[in-house]
């Protein structure tokens, strides 16, 4: 397909990287975000710095465009009012612009939004949102736009509820949250490639031993993850944060901030 991708959020660490991989895999993007872009561009591909609330602008860079890979926003715990704007209403630009142009939507969720979950549990996709705090609201918030989007507008998306996405896991945690660039890179072309998706979630998660997470819409767009965590396991297995909140519940140490429950 010679139709360019939008992708939000692309000065940030993942869209610096999805750049760089869905480029070199001869994607043609239109990459945006508050920042500059801090790398050469790839080649075919252009950049403008746009704010996320900005709906005219997000709907001029969608123009023409057959996807869209919404990886903009709050990427951490925020007050609310620095979460709201881009993380619900600029959610609703990016989607009004999907709608417009007929494109694919993958919105980049997060495991916050089911943080609140106890790391006794094993969860499928389709288990209950228990949001984290503010960031994890609005992430739980973006996959009911998607499902509505879905159901009253017929726009496709691909949710992706990442878990950690980093060059390497860094903690007991991450031994079953992690998910390498590489998987990342290739679940956004499978998700790009595959002919239908309908509304489909799917962790972003490794082939990690000992999984919290199992059972979602992965097999709509024939990905599954190749990298796992079993070769840190050793290193890792005692990294842990200290603190009885965040070692309770999934979602970790943003379950404990600002935590004030008693019982």
């Amino acid at each position: 397909m010679t139709e360019p991708v939008l992708l939000t959020g692309a000065s940030g660490a993942l869209g610096r990287m999805l750049a760089r991989e869905l480029s070199a895999a001869g994607v043609r993007l239109v990459l945006t975000d508050i920042a500059p872009f801090p790398d050469a561009l790839p080649p075919g591909s252009r950049f403008e710095e746009a704010e996320l609330e900005d709906g005219v602008a997000i709907r001029r860079l969608a123009k023409g465009c057959r996807a869209i890979l919404h990886f903009g926003g709050a990427s951490v715990e925020r007050p609310f009012e620095e979460v709201i704007g881009p993380n619900i209403r600029g959610l609703h630009h990016v989607y009004e612009a999907a709608r417009r142009e007929g494109a694919r939507v993958l919105f980049a969720s997060s495991n916050h939004a089911i943080g609140f979950h106890e790391r006794t549990e094993t969860l499928d996709i389709g288990c209950a949102l228990m949001p984290d705090g503010y960031y994890g609201l609005s992430k739980a918030y973006g996959e009911l736009m998607g499902r509505l989007y879905w159901d009253k507008h017929g726009v496709e998306s691909v949710v992706v509820r990442i878990g950690s996405c980093f060059l390497q896991p860094r903690d007991a945690r991450m031994l079953h949250t992690w998910l390498s660039y590489p998987d990342l890179a290739r679940l956004c072309l499978a998700a790009l490639a595959a002919p239908e998706v309908g509304y489909a979630r799917i962790w972003g998660v490794g082939d990690n031993p000992d999984p919290w997470w199992v059972e979602d819409d992965r097999a709509r767009i024939g990905w599954q993850p190749r990298d796992g965590t079993a070769p840190f396991r050793d290193a890792l297995a005692g990294r842990t944060s200290g603190d009885a909140i965040a070692e309770r519940f999934q979602g970790g140490a943003f379950c404990a901030m600002g935590h004030s429950r008693r019982d």
